[in-house]
């Protein structure tokens, strides 16, 4: 009989599931007993890492280059980090400004835990993933929801709104999961003269930077001014560029105390990043693989499918210009369960497995990835007319 102190601890007890992993475990699970499945739920590019990759990442293995390395990552990794960012961001970065990680959410929670103060607000703008919810919990600090307009895109008046004597920061993520939006250069600008006049961070989620089909790409708030660079934090990574998901590899770039102190914790925490990772991820930084520009225009041709399939179906959603997401509008069809009722009788009626919403803070809605073939998601279209049809 296990001892009654062998608990979890308040902190971790109240953790909440991530809803898009339980989610897409259920549907596995309904797929493994043998139902036919549409999985919509799960971020995951449905391609392979491109040849380089796999190619460093054998040849490591091979090589014994499998050995620990430092906290921060290997030192030419995090040379290659500091020019890719260089390059695409506009900017000037040195390695001592770059710590690798295990992942980019490793990468946010790392940061969090190095920003954040006991009590310190943290403004969210939504809709936001869930882990950036539970990550600043963690931390210490206070999550502070702030609503978006009805296309998803920032609601300035809301913003400097919810800006109060404790807010340390404030987290974006362009192009946003779960919506797809991308913000313009004009919005980041205003969002960092904003952050400037309240003396606040800015957390920049970056990871789906290079998944834009249309328009002008997202600049990071760093490239915006010295000032803005100096008070943001930029995170990135393998999964959702490269295809990289099971590699687990991402970094941060910061002014050069607060990558340092992401390492020195992540030295306690975590120890060093894969080494089998670091190099296949070096193998991709300096010159992108042709993969990548297919995946990007398959990823563009999928999007104008499904959004037009729910278009089609009635459903108000706004055209995703980045990511690999759908977030209509459900209105109509919900009933005193909200968006998770309407996911769950999805999965069970039609084996069509999404996202709720109110994950994401905004319960009017549901997520459907396009990172999956177009046959199934024309499939999936299909099961969600028959569903919507029959309430």
């Amino acid at each position: 009989m296990a001892s009654q102190r062998l608990s979890p601890n308040k902190l971790v007890s109240a953790i909440s599931l991530s809803a898009t992993l339980a989610l897409d475990a259920r549907a596995k699970a309904l797929a493994a007993s043998g139902a036919d499945v549409v999985n919509m739920s799960v971020g995951e590019p449905d391609c392979d890492a491109p040849a380089a990759v796999q190619a460093a990442a054998c040849a490591a293995v091979r090589g014994g280059r499998v050995r620990y390395t430092p906290a921060a990552g290997r030192v030419e990794l995090r040379a290659a980090i500091a020019s890719h960012v260089s390059r695409t961001r506009g900017i000037e970065v040195t390695s001592e400004e770059v710590t690798v990680c295990h992942s980019g959410k490793h990468a946010l929670s790392g940061t969090l835990l190095t920003l954040i103060e006991p009590g310190d607000e943290v403004l969210l703008l939504l809709p936001a993933w869930i882990s950036y919810v539970e990550q600043v919990t963690y931390a210490g600090g206070t999550p502070i929801s702030v609503a978006p307009r009805r296309d998803c895109g920032p609601d300035f008046e809301a913003i400097a709104a919810a800006i109060g004597p404790r807010t340390r920061g404030i987290m974006l993520n362009s192009p946003s999961n779960p919506s797809g939006y991308v913000w313009s250069a004009a919005e980041i600008g205003e969002l960092a003269e904003l952050a400037r006049e309240r003396d606040l961070w800015l957390l920049s989620d970056e990871i789906y930077s290079r998944l834009v089909y249309e328009g002008e790409p997202s600049p990071s708030p760093a490239s915006i001014s010295d000032d803005a660079r100096g008070r943001t934090i930029i995170v990135d990574g393998a999964s959702k560029s490269y295809a990289m998901t099971g590699y687990r590899i991402g970094f941060v770039v910061a002014p050069e105390p607060i990558a340092a102190g992401v390492a020195r914790l992540h030295s306690h925490l975590t120890g060093s990043p894969n080494a089998v990772s670091q190099d296949a991820y070096l193998a991709v930084l300096e010159n992108e693989p042709p993969e990548v520009a297919e995946m990007v225009a398959e990823f563009a041709a999928r999007r104008t499918l499904l959004i037009d399939g729910l278009r089609e179906l009635g459903l108000e959603v706004p055209m995703p210009r980045g990511a690999f997401y759908a977030f209509p509008r459900m209105d109509a069809h919900l009933d005193e369960r909200g968006s998770v009722g309407l996911c769950e009788d999805l999965l069970e009626e039609q084996r069509l497995a999404t996202v709720p919403g109110a994950v994401f803070g905004l319960d009017q809605h549901i997520r459907l990835s396009y990172a999956l073939a177009r046959p199934a998601i024309e499939e999936a279209l299909a099961r969600l007319g028959t569903f919507l049809g029959a309430r």
